[in-house]
C-alpha cells in the first residue's frame, strides 16, 4: 500500500490525477479513431467525441465528489481504478457491437454518430472523471493548504491531459494501434488499483480475468481469434485482409477481393478509396478514374510525356496509370499520410523505386512551397494536369476546396492546363457540388461537370473540370472504352445545382462541407442498410429458405425502391429454382416496369434476355422474341462502349441464337471463347449453334480442337463433356447422310 510521508503527501495525489487525466485524453483520441472505422472521420465524429467525453467527465466529477464524502479515499480510488480497467474492456466490446446495431442506422446522420459515441464512451469517461474529486479529498486530508492543494491538483490534471493528448496523437496510435492502446490503458489502470489497495483479493481475480481477455482480444492464435470474435473482444476476422495498419491519420487495410484475377481494394477508415487488378494497372475500375483518363487522352493527343500532379495518393492507382501510359512523364503526388504510401508499396503494387515523386505533406502546404519558390525567382514545375483524389462522402479536407486554394492551383497550372476533382453528392440535393461549381467559376473561365447516368436521388461520383481556356470534352464515351453511360451536365442542370447551393462560395473563412454532405451520408446509410437486406436474403437462399429470401428481397424493395431491378431479378432466379416460371416471369416484368417509370432509365439487356428465356420455356414464342430483340439492341449498345466485356458478348450471342440469327451468333460465341478460353460452357454453346446450322464438318473439327485444348490444360472433365457432344454430332452427321 502507498504511504504518504513528507513530499509524497502532494506528490502521490498529483501523480494520480496526472495519470487519470492522461488516460482520459488518450481514450478521447482513440475514440475518434475507433468511430472512424464505422462512421468515417468528420466534424460530426469529433464534435460527438469531445462532447460525450466532456459530459462524462462532468458527470464523473459530480459523482466523484459524493464518493469522496462517503468512502475512504485510498480504497475508493483502488475500486474506481479497477472499474475503469473493466470499462476499457467494455469499450472494446461495445465498439464492436454498437457498430452492428441496425436500428441506429435509421437515425439522421448527426444523431447516428452521437449515439455510437455515447453508447461506447460515456461510461469510461464518467468513471475516469470520478478520480479527480477523490484525489483532491485525499490530498486535503494530509492537512495541506486548501488553495494551493486544489490548484496543484487542477494543474497536474491539466498537465496529464496535455501529455496524454500529445503522447496518443504523435506516437501511441501509430506505434501501437487503437485497440492495443485501450488494452494497455486498462492494464495500467488495474496496476494503479493494486498500488492503492494491494491486499484486496478481488483485484487479483480481475487481473487473471483481464489477462485472459487480453489474450482472446489480441493474441495471434487461432483459438483466441475465434473465441475473441464470438465475444466481441475483437472485430470479426476478415480472411481477405492482406495488409492492415494504423497511421496518425487513418486505419488502413488492403483486401483481396479475388485471386484470379488478383483484384484488391484499398480501405481508409471505413471507406474503399481504390480498386486495382494487380497485373493490369491500366484497367481502371472507378468511374472518376476512367473520366480522368479519357479527358487526359482527349486533351493530350500525340504527347509522349506530360506533367501531372495528384492531390492525395490513395492506392496510387491513377498516378501509376499516368506513369505507365505516358512513360517519362513528371508525376508528382502530395499524400499527407506516410502509412498510405507504405500500404500501397507493400500490398497495392506501387514499386519502391517508382518514378512518381511522392511528397509526404498536405497538398496545400506543397503548393504553398512551390509558390514561395516562384516568388523567390526559382523555376518551379507547372502542370498540364492536376487531379484531386482526396474527398469522399463522409469527410472532405475543407482546406482543399476553397477559392483561395483554387487560386493557388491556377498559378501552378499551365495556361492550357486542366484541374480535375472528384466528389460525391446527390444531384437532387447538390449543395456541395453546387458550391464547388460556384467556387471554381471564380478562378477558372471554363467549368464542366460529368458523371455516370444513374437515378438522380442516389449519390453520384461527379468529376468537376476547371480550365483557364475553353476545352472540348464532348464524346468521351468512346475515349473511356468502358461499359458506362457518361452524363454531361448541361448549362440548365449546372444552373440548377448552383441555385440549390444558394450561391455559396467556399472560402477559407466559410466552408461548411460536413453540413452540406449530410444528405449524401444519409443516402450512403440507405445503401448500407440495403446491403444488409441483400446479404440477409442471399444467406437465407444459401440455407435453402427460399420463401424467406424472397420476402426479404421484397422488404428491400419497399425500403429502397432504387434496388428494384436487381432485387426483382434475384427474386426471379429464386422462383425459377422453385419451378415457378410464371411468377419468375412476372418478377422480371416488374423490374422492367420499374426501369421504364424511373427518373433515369438504365440498360437492362440482361433482364430482357432472362425474361425471353422464361417466356420461351412457357411456350410464348412471340412475346419471348420481342424481349430477345430488345436484349440484342441493349447488348449492342453496351458492346459499342466495351467491346471486350465477356458478359455482354455472350449475352448477345445467346440472344442471337434464340431469334435464329445463327451465323452472327457464331461470331460472338467465338469471340467469347477467345476472351475466356477455359469456360467449357461457351465452347458447348458454339458447338450447338453450329449443329443448329447443320455445319457438322465444322462443329466436328471445332470440337476436336476444343478437346485437345482442354486436355492440354489438364481439364479432363471438360474434355469428356466435349467428347460426348462430338460423338453425338458425328452420329447426327451419319444419320443425315443416310
Amino acid at each position: 500500500m502507498i504511504k504518504s510521508k513528507g513530499f509524497s503527501s502532494i506528490l502521490i495525489p498529483s501523480a494520480t490525477v496526472f495519470f487519470s487525466s492522461a488516460c482520459i485524453m488518450v481514450l478521447e483520441l482513440v475514440a475518434g479513431r475507433l468511430v472512424a472505422r464505422h462512421l468515417g472521420s468528420s466534424l460530426y465524429t469529433w464534435t460527438s467525441v469531445i462532447g460525450v467525453v466532456l459530459s462524462g467527465i462532468t458527470i464523473g466529477n459530480y459523482l466523484g465528489g459524493r464518493i469522496a464524502d462517503r468512502f475512504p479515499a485510498r480504497k475508493a480510488l483502488s475500486v474506481l481504478f479497477c472499474i475503469c480497467s473493466a470499462a476499457c474492456v467494455g469499450t472494446v466490446i461495445l465498439n464492436n457491437l454498437v457498430g452492428e446495431l441496425m436500428f441506429l442506422w435509421y437515425f439522421r446522420w448527426p444523431l447516428r454518430v452521437f449515439s455510437h459515441v455515447f453508447l461506447v464512451f460515456l461510461i469510461p469517461s464518467t468513471l475516469l472523471g470520478t478520480i479527480s474529486p477523490v484525489v483532491a479529498k485525499m490530498a486535503l486530508e494530509q492537512g495541506l493548504p486548501t488553495g494551493r492543494t486544489v490548484g496543484d491538483i487542477y494543474a497536474w490534471g491539466a498537465a496529464g491531459s496535455i501529455v496524454g493528448t500529445f503522447l496518443a496523437g504523435f506516437y501511441l496510435i501509430a506505434a501501437m494501434g487503437t485497440i492495443a492502446i485501450i488494452w494497455t490503458v486498462g492494464a495500467a489502470l488495474l496496476a494503479m488499483a493494486i498500488l492503492y489497495w494491494a491486499r484486496l483479493w478481488a483485484l487479483y481475480v480481475w487481473a487473471a480475468i483481464f489477462i485472459t481477455l487480453v489474450t482472446m482480444g489480441m493474441a495471434p492464435i487461432r483459438w483466441a481469434e475465434s473465441v475473441g470474435s464470438s465475444l466481441a473482444l475483437r472485430a470479426k476476422h476478415e480472411p481477405n485482409i492482406i495488409y492492415e495498419d494504423e497511421s496518425q491519420y487513418n486505419y488502413i487495410a488492403v483486401k483481396q477481393v479475388s485471386r484470379d484475377p488478383d483484384k484488391r481494394i484499398f480501405v481508409q477508415d471505413k471507406l474503399t478509396h481504390s480498386v486495382i487488378t494487380m497485373d493490369d494497372v491500366k484497367d481502371l475500375k472507378y468511374i472518376y478514374a476512367k473520366i480522368y483518363a479519357a479527358i487526359t487522352h482527349r486533351l493530350n493527343p500525340g504527347k509522349e510525356k506530360l506533367s501531372a500532379f495528384g492531390i492525395g495518393g490513395g492506392g496510387y492507382v491513377f498516378p501509376r496509370y499516368v506513369e505507365q501510359v505516358w512513360p517519362g512523364s513528371r508525376v508528382d503526388v502530395a499524400e499527407i499520410d506516410p502509412g498510405v504510401t507504405e500500404a500501397a508499396m507493400q500490398a497495392f503494387g506501387l514499386d519502391r523505386d517508382t518514378t512518381i515523386n511522392i511528397f509526404t505533406m498536405d497538398a496545400r502546404n506543397y503548393i504553398d512551397s512551390l509558390l514561395e519558390l516562384m516568388r523567390s525567382g526559382e523555376q518551379v514545375p507547372r502542370y498540364d494536369f492536376i487531379y484531386a483524389d482526396a474527398f469522399n462522402d463522409y469527410s472532405v479536407p475543407y482546406q482543399l476546396v476553397t477559392k483561395e486554394f483554387n487560386d493557388k492551383i491556377a498559378q501552378i497550372l499551365k495556361d492550357d492546363g486542366v484541374y480535375m476533382l472528384n466528389l460525391v453528392d446527390t444531384y437532387n440535393g447538390g449543395q456541395f457540388l453546387g458550391s464547388i461549381i460556384n467556387t471554381l467559376e471564380k478562378t477558372f473561365d471554363t467549368v464542366h461537370v460529368l458523371s455516370e447516368i444513374a437515378p438522380l436521388s442516389v449519390h453520384h461520383t461527379f468529376v468537376v473540370v476547371g480550365s483557364k481556356q475553353e476545352i472540348n470534352i464532348d464524346g468521351l464515351i468512346n475515349q473511356c472504352n468502358s461499359d458506362i453511360d457518361i452524363w454531361y451536365l448541361n448549362k440548365a442542370e449546372i444552373n440548377a445545382l448552383k441555385q440549390q447551393s444558394r450561391g455559396i462560395i467556399l472560402t477559407d473563412d466559410y466552408v461548411p462541407t460536413e453540413n452540406m454532405l449530410v444528405p449524401v451520408v444519409q443516402q450512403s446509410t440507405v445503401e448500407f442498410l440495403s446491403s444488409k437486406y441483400e446479404n440477409a436474403a442471399e444467406k437465407l437462399k444459401r440455407w435453402g429458405k427460399l420463401d424467406e429470401s424472397i420476402a426479404t428481397y421484397k422488404e428491400l424493395i419497399k425500403f429502397n425502391p432504387t434496388t428494384s431491378i436487381s432485387a426483382y431479378s434475384r427474386i426471379a432466379e429464386t422462383l425459377e429454382e422453385q419451378g415457378k416460371l410464371k411468377e419468375a416471369a412476372e418478377s422480371l416484368r416488374l423490374a422492367i416496369k420499374y426501369n421504364e417509370q424511373a427518373e433515369t432509365q438504365v440498360n437492362i439487356a440482361d433482364v430482357h434476355l432472362d425474361l425471353g428465356l422464361l417466356l420461351k420455356a412457357l411456350h410464348r414464342p412471340k412475346e419471348s422474341r420481342e424481349h430477345f430483340r430488345t436484349a440484342i439492341k441493349g447488348f449492342r449498345e453496351k458492346l459499342d462502349k466495351n467491346p471486350n466485356a465477356i458478359e455482354i458478348v455472350i449475352g448477345l450471342g445467346i440472344s442471337l441464337v434464340e431469334i435464329g440469327e445463327l451465323s452472327e451468333a457464331t461470331k460472338y460465341l467465338r469471340l467469347a471463347i477467345k476472351l475466356d478460353p477455359l469456360d467449357v460452357e461457351k465452347r458447348l454453346m458454339l458447338a450447338q449453334a453450329l449443329v443448329m446450322q447443320e455445319l457438322y464438318d465444322e462443329v466436328i473439327k471445332q470440337l476436336h480442337k476444343d478437346i485437345e485444348f482442354m486436355l492440354g490444360q489438364g481439364r479432363k472433365e471438360e474434355a469428356t463433356m466435349l467428347q460426348e457432344l462430338l460423338e453425338s454430332s458425328e452420329l447426327e452427321k451419319s444419320k443425315r447422310k443416310k
